[in-house]
């Protein structure tokens, strides 16, 4: 059973304990952390199994479509978490309830309760049940993202600010152009690829990005 202790926490954001100290001085970012890391690899290994001949930058840019924010958001709106979030005023009033970040943040909390109350075979069959729907979404309506969608839904989670793709060397005679492209982002390189055309550098740039964002995450964004 879920410990009902750690679920209020889950449910409770920020804004909620510097209004309310009295009431609650834990929050649910800590929760969130962990939530990610437990959503993330069951859906890693979900797919892993599910389609064992793709190559693992396309399998990290489908997990990218699946965990993005969005679809998070949506499942939290099917389990009407927004109604049970417990928030600041002025978080209230501006429409927290309702907030896609807060919802899919809500989410993975609750993912992160339900590992640390009952452990990780419940926590992983809960985001399963959850997200299996919006895996059969994504191949019916065939919205696999590019790499370079892909890769722009996850760094939004951390901020709005967008890849930047640049080319660093050309080669080869004009009808058989070889292109270099790295991506940046907040000053870093994240990935490098190479194609006939730019479009494809790119796409290779990112699709390599994502593999090193799958490995550790927290190294890039350091």
């Amino acid at each position: 059973m879920v410990d009902l202790a750690i679920l209020d926490t889950a449910l409770t954001h920020k804004s909620f304990t510097y209004e309310s100290p009295d009431v609650s001085k834990q929050h649910n970012e800590r929760l969130e952390f962990l939530g990610d890391a437990v959503v993330g690899l069951s859906v890693a290994a979900y797919l892993y199994e599910l389609l064992p001949d793709r190559p693992e930058g396309e399998l990290a840019a489908l997990r990218a479509a699946v965990v993005s924010a969005p679809t998070l958001a949506r499942r939290a709106r099917i389990l009407k978490l927004g109604q049970l979030l417990r928030l600041g005023r002025g978080e209230e009033k501006s429409g927290g309830r309702q907030r896609e970040s807060l919802l899919a943040n809500g989410f993975e909390a609750v993912v992160g309760a339900i590992y640390l109350s009952v452990g990780m075979d419940t926590a992983q069959g809960f985001v399963l049940d959850q997200l299996r729907p919006e895996i059969q979404r994504i191949f019916t309506d065939n919205t696999v993202l590019d790499p370079k969608s892909a890769l722009q839904e996850v760094l939004q989670k951390f901020s709005p600010e967008v890849p930047q793709y640049e080319v660093c060397q050309e080669s080869g005679p004009d009808h058989a152009k070889e292109f270099q492209v790295v991506v940046r982002w907040q000053d870093k390189v994240l990935g490098q690829g190479s194609g006939r055309s730019k479009k494809l550098a790119q796409q290779e740039a990112a699709r390599r990005a994502l593999e090193r964002f799958s490995q550790d995450k927290y190294d890039l964004l350091s």
